[in-house]
């Protein structure tokens, strides 16, 4: 009779339950229907290449968009990865829109494909990248309440959560990453095959996605070494499990690389080229004014100096929290467990690796995306360990430590919730006719400031904005969330606009007391290690 109730009680006293849910009620209510950048579009339109006979882009769309490969048929220059993900819900979008009720919604924006395509892809690697984050960790040994805090670091308190607004490669790749390095690094601590088979097969994944990413590879590779030198595993034994990883990891590594190289001779007849290559030979052909050394023709310093300080993409004000893993890294590192000293030397070096790669790059930091989303992940990586840290750490500390981590944490999370209050492109329109250098996230506040006082009429917007680009214009001046965007556009009926809007107000409501009832329960010791797995 109360197996019911008792079971919900259980639920409700796990804290992966709880952080699952959490995760899932954030991507929901952040979701805007779209697919928020033009490259997932495209990533999408190759997607369904894969079973419809649709191209994978459509002549109309070149020379802005694709390159000529084989037979001279235009192909999308990105890795295959992130179609994969879409392809399923691809298919259901494409099968879901054509069901009757949703005759009047034809050739909409949002429309009915992308609207399915975005939630379910999107919550779906929100949700298992913080759950596989709470794994990591638990591996580094934290209590229950400190894994919960850094989870949710990483949710509310780095770009993550702007990127699961807007389905940009980025979450898909930290996600790869994150299951690779938590499950090597379970192979190493407990010799379980299964692990490092789960974890390689993750990372190894991410290279169809992006060929940068094979850096990631080497990055987790270094961590287990630093991890395994620091424990004083070393000599023979060092060896011995040098030979049982490379057995594992390399046949995966090279099967995955043969896959990229695969897709690559398909489209464009080589296995040894890059998309780059062709994309830069195609572009010097129709404008033979572009530097030689087109798409890396940026001097290093710019690149390097700019994701770093530059007021329009530096990753510390993007992701503050990077300066609180630096201070707590300045003051704290003598308390640190062997591996966490691995962690944070291994991707803080990543982290510049991304950085240095990317600095000579025509748009080193991904153009008109929020923040350097090439360094995104490893950013983030840095960046969400600081709030486990501190929570640990912080009687061991100065006094100071815990007000000027909870400042950076409430500005981290500011930012994070104001990245998704607008589509991003909102102040690179207005960058076209304010005085550079713009500082994008200040701009972000101070859109958001005009935008409650009715003043949008300051945002500048009309001069930089071709009148094609109308949906645009629709598209940044409302809020960016599904419900908003309904009732912009118009063309949904009044019910239904309503209906999500108030199911839109009880998600968020639902996630505000879900975040409570986490915070008091923390509070209480309620989590204790036996009531959660690692």
């Amino acid at each position: 009779m109360n197996s019911g109730p008792s079971r919900i009680r259980r639920l409700f006293a796990n804290p992966i339950f709880l952080l699952g849910l959490t995760a899932f009620l954030a991507a929901f209510v952040v979701q805007s229907g779209e697919l928020g950048s033009s490259d997932t579009t495209h990533r999408l339109q190759t997607a369904h290449s894969f079973w419809t006979s649709q191209p994978p882009v459509f002549p109309d769309e070149y020379p802005e968009f694709g390159i000529h490969g084989r037979n001279g048929k235009l192909y999308a220059w990105y890795g295959i990865g992130q179609s994969l993900l879409l392809l399923p819900s691809d298919i259901a979008g494409t099968y879901i829109a054509k069901l009757p009720v949703f005759d009047e919604y034809d050739d909409t924006d949002p429309n009915v494909r992308d609207i399915v395509v975005s939630f379910t892809t999107t919550i779906l690697v929100c949700v298992l990248s913080v759950l596989v984050c709470y794994r990591l960790l638990g591996l580094f040994d934290f209590s229950v309440n400190e894994r919960l805090a850094g989870a949710l670091a990483l949710l509310f308190g780095t770009t993550f959560l702007h990127y699961t607004q807007n389905m940009m490669e980025n979450n898909y790749i930290l996600l790869l990453t994150l299951t690779g390095l938590c499950f090597q690094y379970e192979w190493l601590k407990t010799g379980k095959t299964r692990a490092l088979l789960i974890g390689s097969i993750a990372l190894g994944a991410n290279i169809l996605t992006r060929l940068t990413t094979g850096m990631d590879w080497i990055g987790v590779g270094v961590f287990l070494l630093l991890a395994a030198w620091f424990s004083n595993i070393r000599g023979r034994e060092l060896w011995s499990r040098f030979i049982i990883y490379a057995k594992v990891v390399l046949p995966i590594y090279i099967f995955f690389g043969l896959m990229d190289r695969l897709y690559q001779f398909v489209r464009f007849g080589s296995f040894f080229n890059t998309y780059m290559t062709i994309v830069a030979m195609e572009f010097r052909q129709r404008d033979p004014s572009l530097p030689a050394k087109y798409p890396f023709e940026t001097p290093f310093h710019i690149g390097f100096f700019g994701a770093l300080f530059s007021p329009e993409k530096s990753i510390f004000t993007y992701d503050p929290l990077l300066l609180l893993t630096i201070l707590i890294c300045i003051f704290g590192w003598k308390r640190f467990s062997s591996p966490l000293r691995a962690y944070l030397i291994t991707f803080g070096l990543l982290l510049l690796a991304y950085i240095s790669f990317y600095a000579r790059y025509t748009d080193w930091a991904g153009d008109t995306a929020w923040g350097d989303r090439y360094a995104a992940t490893a950013t983030q990586l840095v960046a969400f360990i600081s709030v486990p840290l501190l929570v640990r750490y912080r009687k061991n500390l100065s006094k100071l430590f815990w007000p000027i981590g909870i400042g950076l944490i409430a500005i981290s999370v500011a930012v994070q919730l104001a990245s998704v209050a607008f589509w991003c492109p909102l102040e690179r329109y207005q960058m076209d006719v304010l005085d550079q250098p713009t500082f994008f996230v200040g701009l972000r506040f101070s859109n958001i400031w005009n935008y409650a006082f009715g003043h949008i009429d300051r945002w500048n917007l009309s001069p930089g904005l071709p009148a094609a680009d109308m949906w645009d214009y629709v598209h940044i001046t409302t809020l960016n969330f599904l419900p908003f965007l309904l009732k912009r556009v118009g063309v949904a009926p009044h019910w239904v606009v309503a209906l999500t809007m108030a199911i839109w107000f009880a998600a968020i409501a639902t996630l505000a007391a879900l975040l409570i009832f986490l915070w008091f329960q923390a509070r209480r010791g309620s989590f204790t290690p036996s009531s959660s797995a690692t």
